[in-house]
């Protein structure tokens, strides 16, 4: 059976909806019921970064370069958790899924890897910072949200509550990185004021190049005035190291963001 323009090879029903695996020209993506692709895999390649926005979400690398504790909201495909495992011997990572349906087609399509250094679990994101960050402080350096069903970004987690509660989570010098829908102009103009906001305005966007996605990069309160010529440098070596086009994403950045840039980097 054919769907997306694709060959659907694994469909299944939850409380939420529709999960389908469909695979085409050499990709094997996860839909939720739409067209749009929740996470993507090459198949000649399964453990190389796919989708366009999943790779701009790494540029926060060039500004966190060895994430140790890595909270991830919505875990989709798992291919963002497989990447970090594989690249970061030290990296651990505590990935908090709403659908337990998409958990087991993570492991079983996607090759979501069991490993020790990833926990997993099933439950609201949102509800998670808001829990710990009642009980903990500074667990994280790296927060990755990528929370999304078939219609959207999920409302929970673009409000103030939220970012407030994954600025206490985040290390004083750690970065939040989100991906968000920039079509939609009222919620991506709402959630990025609130990220402002709570993170007094040190905050990034990454416009993915060919796709509507916007990547937002919010810094600690004490995280470094880094400088643009030790960045370009990182850049470089990143991209050879990951084979992701980090000194494209510094450009992009430094293109998007004028006048907040001059806040977080030298040039």
């Amino acid at each position: 059976m054919y769907k997306y323009d694709g060959l659907l090879i694994y469909q299944s029903h939850d409380d939420q909806g529709i999960i389908e695996v469909v695979e085409q020209e050499g990709v094997r993506a996860l839909h939720f019921g739409s067209h749009a692709q929740q996470s993507s895999m090459w198949l000649a390649d399964p453990d190389r970064l796919h989708s366009l926005y999943a790779r701009a979400m790494m540029a926060g690398l060039v500004f966190q370069d060895n994430p140790r504790e890595v909270l991830m909201i919505g875990l989709g495909g798992g291919t963002t958790a497989k990447f970090l495992l594989q690249q970061f011997a030290d990296c651990r990572i505590k990935a908090v899924e709403f659908r337990s349906a998409v958990l087991k087609v993570a492991r079983s399509h996607f090759g979501l890897p069991f490993d020790s250094r990833l926990k997993v679990k099933i439950g609201c994101g949102a509800q998670h910072v808001q829990i710990q960050s009642r009980e903990h402080s500074e667990q994280h350096d790296l927060i990755l949200v990528d929370a999304y069903d078939h219609e959207g970004m999920a409302s929970e987690v673009g409000g103030e509550v939220f970012f407030d509660d994954c600025r206490t989570l985040l290390t004083a010098d750690g970065l939040l990185v989100i991906n968000l829908w920039g079509t939609d102009r009222d919620l991506f103009q709402q959630v990025s004021w609130n990220m402002g906001r709570i993170f007094n305005h040190r905050v990034l966007f990454l416009p993915v190049r060919n796709r509507g996605n916007v990547i937002g990069f919010a810094f600690g309160e004490q995280t470094p005035r880094l400088d643009m010529k030790q960045l370009i440098d990182k850049a470089r070596w990143l991209e050879q190291r990951h084979h992701l086009e980090f000194p494209v994403y510094l450009q992009d950045l430094k293109r998007n963001n004028p006048n907040v840039l001059n806040r977080l980097i030298k040039t």
